[in-house]
């Protein structure tokens, strides 16, 4: 659960990344499982992205769905005001911070390797040095930021 001091933990955060496919969906699932209705989170994408199996297996391997997640970009969420948007990847740090200026919203940017870039291997070794080294980062990464508990294994 969430245990970081309230005043210090944003209300609602905003991941963002290329596709809204890997690695926003990621960190959106984790700090939603770990955080549960004590924090608003959201992803989107610079571009809208294919579902992708592989994120739904290595995120259930720890017990956390993302069933149902439909991929979106920034621009389906301008309307939408956040405490905090991380975002995951070059091209949507540069999106984010547009996105970001005229609501005067503070970006964090949190380079992650994109899973989907290791290529050349069959899919377990692909699920072992791309989507799960991605889930474990995000999630020692957001245990850190927001000062949750909890492991991968949860």
């Amino acid at each position: 659960m969430c245990t970081g001091p309230i005043g210090k933990r944003p209300d609602s955060v905003l991941f963002v990344c290329t596709m809204n496919a890997v690695r926003s969906v990621m960190a959106a699932g984790i700090l939603r499982h770990l955080c549960g209705p004590s924090v608003r989170v959201d992803s989107a994408g610079v571009n809208a992205g294919a579902y992708d199996p592989l994120v739904e297996g290595v995120m259930d391997e720890i017990g956390i769905s993302i069933a149902g997640h439909r991929s979106k970009t920034l621009d389906d969420l301008s309307g939408d005001d956040y405490d905090l948007i991380v975002s995951l990847a070059p091209e949507a740090h540069h999106k984010a911070l547009g996105f970001a200026h005229d609501k005067n919203l503070p970006v964090e940017y949190w380079p992650t390797m994109d899973a989907t870039a290791v290529v050349g291997f069959d899919e377990d070794e692909q699920l072992a040095r791309g989507y799960r080294q991605v889930r474990d980062q995000l999630f020692t990464r957001i245990k850190n930021r927001f000062g949750v508990k909890g492991s991968p294994s949860v």
